[in-house]
């Protein structure tokens, strides 16, 4: 699944251009050739080398509730750090940011199952049972303490492990990552553009995970425009090639829904009883109208990000903090829902100072 945007201001769930109405066939492991054949492409095309060059991890699997999840390991140090991803993004969305981590931490991120190379079974897609596969993924790796750091959707996880087990937590960071967004829905009925349809233009479909990303790439300029070899990696360990040989998202929109429901639409966040320090970034943004909208449409959706957008985007906030007074939060003007990948340098320093902070 192409990585989810940050709720509410967005055109739709998950930008694949479906490429992403999911195919039901066989989820075959195909990660392995498709990495390969990314490495070959990409070397044909440019010359470079064919190995990426990110810091060396270590990825591995354990078999922890029922269910056998994908993890990367960078090593270090001290306390543990565990990054969790968001919807349809993978531990490997980490792997530029989680190493900077692992001179004082030892540094880990968990893939949720459905998603990347974890299992994809079609069950399990409730904050409880996600919050166990969290718990007994730190089980299998002796890590009796944590700080937790998650992205988007990864904020119900995020706060329904800290309510469930506190005593697990040293810390939490939330990355752009809403706990409840049971509102979103009903901000999103409200968008002037959520049925406006603008022509695409048309290609085959895929057949090289290279021809994939460059689909992505042209449809979702939010991604094009940050796009590195972090993107290429993530990507690679998202998609599969179906019986026709076409590049295909490899979470079946029946995982999808489960998550949608029980994550999004009616998941409230159960309170957290300990004062466990936390830091929370919200990048705050406004969509990119472009040209291929009409100027009174432009004008629709102006008049809706002042109207509605900013002060949704201000309640979020102002909630939050409502729910945990002692949170640090960082608003990122002009922020990326990715904004540890886009506002890397900003991210990085508030979270080392949050992390190294003995009163934090």
């Amino acid at each position: 699944m192409v990585p989810n945007p940050a709720p509410p201001d967005r055109d739709r769930r998950d930008y694949q251009p479906r490429l992403e109405r999911r195919s039901c066939d066989s989820l075959r492991r195909v990660t392995q050739a498709v990495v390969q054949q990314f490495a070959t492409d990409s070397a044909n095309k440019s010359g470079e080398k064919e190995k990426m060059n990110l810091p060396n991890h270590k990825s591995d699997f354990v078999h922890v509730n029922g269910i056998r999840l994908h993890y990367l390991d960078w090593g270090g140090t001290g306390p543990t750090l565990i990054f969790l991803a968001g919807m349809g993004s993978s531990a490997y969305i980490f792997s530029k940011f989680a190493p900077l981590f692992n001179d004082k931490f030892r540094v880990l991120a968990l893939t949720r199952r459905g998603h990347g190379d974890s299992d994809y079974l079609e069950t399990g897609y409730d904050a409880d049972t996600l919050v166990e596969d969290i718990r007994q993924f730190m089980d299998v790796l002796d890590v009796e303490k944590a700080v937790l750091a998650g992205h988007s959707l990864a904020g119900v996880e995020l706060t329904h492990f800290a309510a469930t087990y506190p005593q697990r937590v040293e810390k939490l960071v939330y990355l752009d990552a809403l706990d409840d967004r049971r509102k979103e829905r009903l901000i999103m009925e409200q968008h002037p553009l959520r049925n406006v349809k603008i022509k695409k233009e048309e290609s085959a479909p895929p057949r090289t995970l290279e021809e994939y990303i460059a689909t992505v790439k042209r449809n979702v300029p939010d991604f094009a425009r940050i796009w590195s070899e972090v993107w290429d990696e993530e990507i690679a360990h998202g998609v599969k090639v179906n019986d026709e040989g076409i590049y295909v998202d490899r979470m079946p929109a029946s995982i999808e829904k489960l998550i949608v429901e029980n994550l999004i639409n009616e998941c409230a966040p159960k309170k957290v009883e300990a004062s466990i320090p936390i830091l929370s970034f919200y990048g705050k943004r406004k969509r990119k109208i472009t040209d291929d909208y009409t100027d009174e449409q432009k004008a629709a959706y102006e008049e809706f990000h002042q109207e509605v957008i900013e002060p949704f985007f201000t309640f979020m906030v102002a909630e939050f903090q409502s729910r945990f007074p002692h949170a640090k939060i960082v608003v990122i003007p002009d922020g990326h829902h990715y904004c540890f990948i886009a506002q890397e340098d900003l991210v990085y320093g508030e979270m080392s100072k949050f992390l190294q902070d003995a009163s934090s």
